[in-house]
């Protein structure tokens, strides 16, 4: 065996090394600084402990801090490692199971000997853990057979272990990792170097759920307790005040405040609008309607119930119909794509989507290549049999509207469509304050259709978005395997709201799949039949959502064109009650959307209560406003001032804020 190996490093540079070197011992050879910084390593893109041995050439790149994303997945599994080994030290015979890192930490799953953890038992954890930190404990991974892993897990009293240990698969190379020489879990890896590579400041734990061992609700319950970890302190620090405002701007508690709709356990999962929520659908929708209008779009209808054999031909009843909601509700079982066997009634559902819908429209009478491009738009009510436990306020509902519109185009059509989308929707995000990033989500493992169709959708895509100049670091792009739809590749927009959290919204996908399967066709140029490609989009994504996530970005203080009451004339003494409904009256005139509040109270008082409703403008009237025949603005917002101004300045002034966004 050759007793040197070749090392090469990102920089183009090769370092020889000797057999069964590690990384840490490249870091040291490089520098002190590298080697102190250094806290994994991607070993041939794999990215490993720093102390595992490398047993043939190859590439290594050293992972810092500066690697965030790496570091931050190691910090998280690592923290959560310490969380178990800390409550078994406090809680002797808690059983441990599974500890998985999160998006923005992790959480470890016990079954507690005497009783389930409460959010009282978290801080005494948290020093524990602070302690094993401190103690800069060396995490050491170690090859075990599957005999060893039983007979330790049941020695110990793991049974929760020992049954996840007798089902790994056979051929897995199956590894422990050592916490000093008195604790050890069963895990794939990599970790730290050690306990103190942790920042002991960087971590919080943050509450405790039930939850059923995997996840199987005939299985036992175990304790859940969540945390989350960072890097250093100051990254857990702007992630706890993300929280706090994220508390502030839910839009189920400023929907309660602001009237705007409630949910309630008759329609599980679906949305009743008061009417200053309605308010903001309708200006949305109106939005919209300019939008599509403006870009060629023919507004349809269709049906909310359409017979099951559709479905099935569209492929939906094999992919997805766990998820619709089908009358009546006991069906024959089916595989995949198999047929519908039974003898009775027709057997229909309600539309989880638009799409098959359209097809058939477009189906009606005899396309021809002119005709192409064809953009149908729908604002599409749907139904999708969402998990109870997935539901959450409006931005995860059963029943929902989308801003639906499918392009039936031409392949020579296709890179133009998308990038005027691409166009389309960058103009719209802009008009809500948004900025976003774009994903291109290829094809999954189970799809229809053939490995060159699917080439041709993703290369239209990227061309189109490269077309709109919007392939680029500045708009985020990144590449998403596996992420497609079982028809077609899709391009997301994903905003980021005034907080820095991210939505996914927006689609666009190339679909060569629907087209065929529904048998839709167009007459060529050459008078033969051809498949239209089929452009699914949307921008808003569902009107719920879209609205969920405006009040949380804006905090529920909307821009004046959505507000639902854009100002209110509120008294200071009744003896200026009429001149208050005389200043709303001229204000509707022009437009407006106004309440007046006569209301016997100090105007301190009304002053809390309408800026806890987000009224953008408060206009405050008294004996002199009327005398003189002006009002006291007073607009919402921290500093704002209160400035007295004739009553046709005040009409001009918020005429022009309550202007929709011009979309000639």
């Amino acid at each position: 065996m050759n007793d040197m190996i070749s090392i090469s490093l990102p920089d183009g540079s090769v370092r020889v090394m000797p057999h069964g070197t590690t990384p840490a011992d490249v870091a040291a050879a490089i520098g002190p600084g590298l080697a102190k910084a250094a806290l994994a390593a991607r070993v041939d893109g794999e990215l490993r402990d720093l102390n595992r041995p490398i047993e043939r050439d190859a590439q290594l790149a050293l992972v810092t801090a500066r690697d965030e994303a790496d570091a931050l997945e190691l910090a998280r599994h690592d923290f959560a490692h310490v969380l178990a080994e800390a409550v078994q030290e406090l809680f002797p015979g808690t059983q441990i199971t599974f500890g998985p890192s999160t998006d923005d930490g992790f959480y470890y799953d016990f079954a507690p000997r005497d009783r389930p953890f409460t959010e009282e038992d978290l801080s005494v954890i948290e020093e524990r853990m602070r302690a094993i930190i401190a103690a800069n404990k060396p995490l050491r991974r170690e090859v075990w057979t599957r005999e060893q892993l039983i007979s330790r897990w049941k020695e110990q009293g793991e049974t929760f272990k020992a049954e996840w240990a007798a089902e790994l698969p056979g051929d897995e190379e199956l590894t422990v990792y050592w916490s000093g020489d008195d604790w050890l879990d069963m895990c794939r890896g990599p970790h730290l170097a050690s306990t103190g590579k942790l920042d002991p400041q960087a971590f919080k734990l943050t509450r405790v759920s039930g939850a059923y061992w995997r996840g199987d609700q005939n299985n036992a319950m175990l304790s859940r307790v969540y945390g989350t970890g960072w890097l250093n302190k100051k990254q857990l620090d702007q992630h706890l005040f993300r929280l706090e405002e994220a508390a502030k701007r839910d839009h189920r508690k400023l929907g309660q405040e602001m009237d705007l709709f409630h949910l309630q356990a008759e329609a599980h999962g679906s949305v009743f609008w008061h009417p200053k929520g309605y308010i903001i659908w309708r200006e949305l929708e109106a939005y919209m309607r300019r939008a599509i209008d403006g870009a060629g779009y023919r507004e349809v209808k269709t049906p909310q119930v359409m017979d099951a054999r559709q479905w099935e031909q569209s492929g939906h009843w094999g992919k997805y119909r766990e998820n619709m909601f089908v009358i009546p509700d006991e069906v024959p079982n089916t595989e995949d794509d198999g047929p519908i066997v039974s003898d009775k009634a027709e057997w229909m559902a309600l539309k989880p989507m638009n799409c098959p819908a359209h097809i058939l429209i477009f189906k009606q009478g005899i396309k021809s290549y002119r005709d192409l491009p064809l953009r149908l738009y729908e604002n599409g009510c749907c139904h999708r049999n969402e998990p109870h436990g997935a539901l959450h306020g409006l931005m995860r509902v059963r029943q929902f509207t989308q801003d639906d519109a499918h392009i039936f185009c031409r392949e020579d059509q296709i890179v133009d469509e998308v990038q005027a989308f691409c166009n389309l929707a960058d103009r719209i995000y802009k008009d809500f304050g948004f900025t976003y990033s774009i994903k291109l989500a290829l094809r999954p493992d189970k799809r229809f259709g053939s490995d060159e169709m699917w080439d041709k959708a993703e290369n239209e895509l990227r061309d189109a978005v490269a077309a709109a100049g919007l392939n680029t670091p500045e708009y985020g792009w990144e590449e998403l395997p596996g992420e497609g739809a079982f028809y077609a590749p899709k391009l997301e927009w994903h905003l980021t709201d005034a907080i820095g959290r991210t939505w996914q919204v927006g689609t666009i996908q190339s679909d060569r799949v629907l087209p065929e399967r529904l048998d839709a066709s167009y007459i060529a140029e050459d008078g033969q039949r051809h498949r239209p490609v089929m452009l699914h989009r949307a921008i808003f994504g569902s009107y719920e959502r879209f609205i969920g996530i405006l009040v949380e970005h804006f905090a529920g203080r909307l821009p004046q064109w959505l507000a639902p009451v854009q100002a209110v004339v509120a008294t200071i003494v009744s003896d200026a009650d009429d001149y208050a409904e005389q200043v709303a009256a001229e204000l509707r005139k022009a437009g407006l959307r106004v309440e007046t509040d006569l209301r016997n109270e100090k105007i301190n008082y009304k002053v809390r209560e309408h800026s806890l409703a987000k009224v953008p403008n408060l206009l405050v009237v008294g004996k002199r406003e009327a005398d003189e025949g002006t009002v006291a603005l007073r607009p919402l917002g921290e500093g704002a001032k209160q400035e007295v101004l004739a009553l046709s300045a005040v009409i001009q002034r918020l005429r022009d804020a309550g202007m929709a966004p011009d979309l000639a």
